[in-house]
């Protein structure tokens, strides 16, 4: 009998109503995460990344709307729900970190305070039991002097530090799944590899579902159990690292990892993704959003997507995969 997931997207498409047409962001997007799974979201900027964790969190842009699909997370359909359930599922269920922490958080309140909030709106916590339990959440994250730092304001940390504080906030209330979008941006190697280890043994120790966006190939690699491709709003290829790596079976997937430096890499041996994003605003669209910077384009390829299953947990949308 197979486990049920911690959250199934099953045919999401959203699209963005602006001043030159609609955009279709995201059409028929599908994948799930397991319980104490962490998969990766990778692809170029504009692949539909970070829309499709604002359509899952209920904070898409008010020019944005979901048009079809389900967000299965405890047997609750989240794009179904009304605001009031969904923003009492945030926080305590669900959470996400965003990519700049500086923006995300208050910049007028103190660390420790907003972490407190979260532990009081969310977590049960007393006003009087939330500000000693927000110290042992900065302990957890590994910030030095906690009760000294508890009392900065964002401004007055570094963004490694700030970093972790979104970790805190997010992680408080033991959250089911985590959403971290791009959560090294801006950091230095030896930040990135500190900030995703410890997002790594949180989630172990708690059985936490982890969906990770970044455009970083080489760390989704290291620290998720899947990567999922995104390409254009279309999801192209799911794969276990390893096999992503060993062989990519989509070519924008091979593109992809062709342009991903690696530690002995020169600038001479990367090499570019011919071609850019088509104009999500087309009435036409091809069915392929790839096909027209695709070296193996055929016949068959103006039909609707196959989606093909190639081996354990390894699904390609290509009539002609490598």
């Amino acid at each position: 009998m197979t486990a049920i997931p911690a959250l199934a997207v099953e045919d999401l498409s959203v699209e963005f109503r602006t001043r030159s047409g609609t955009v279709k962001v995201l059409e028929k997007v599908g994948f799930a995460v397991d319980k104490g799974e962490t998969i990766a979201l990778v692809g170029e900027s504009g692949s539909g990344k970070s829309v499709t964790a604002f359509a899952v969190m209920g904070i898409l842009d008010p020019a944005g709307r979901v048009t079809a699909g389900r967000a299965m997370f405890g047997g609750s359909d989240l794009l179904a729900m009304s605001e009031r359930d969904l923003a009492e599922q945030r926080g305590r269920e669900l959470s996400m970190i965003f990519q700049n922490p500086r923006t995300a958080l208050n910049p007028i309140r103190r660390v420790g305070q907003q972490i407190a909030d979260v532990l009081v709106r969310h977590g049960g916590a007393t006003s009087t039991e939330a500000p000693r339990a927000a110290i042992e959440m900065l302990k957890k994250v590994r910030i030095p002097d906690p009760e000294r730092r508890a009392e900065a304001y964002p401004f007055e940390l570094s963004g490694g530090m700030c970093q972790r504080i979104m970790i805190a906030i997010a992680l408080a209330c033991r959250p089911a799944l985590l959403i971290a979008d791009e959560p090294t941006t801006g950091l230095d190697v030896t930040t990135q590899a500190v900030i995703m280890d410890l997002i790594g043994e949180l989630a172990h120790e708690s059985g936490m579902a982890t969906i990770f966006i970044t455009h970083d190939l080489a760390l989704a690699a290291e620290h998720c159990d899947r990567i999922v491709v995104m390409h254009a709003g279309h999801i192209v290829e799911t794969a276990p690292g390893r096999a992503l790596f060993s062989h990519p079976r989509h070519p924008y997937s091979a593109k992809l990892l062709a342009a991903t430096p690696g530690e002995t890499a020169s600038l001479a041996d990367l090499a570019s993704i011919p071609g850019g994003l088509p104009d999500l605003r087309r009435s036409d669209l091809p069915a392929c959003r790839y096909s027209g910077r695709c070296e193996r384009l055929g016949g068959d390829c103006a039909r609707p997507l196959p989606r093909r299953e190639l081996g354990e947990r390894h699904m390609v949308a290509c009539w002609n995969p490598l």
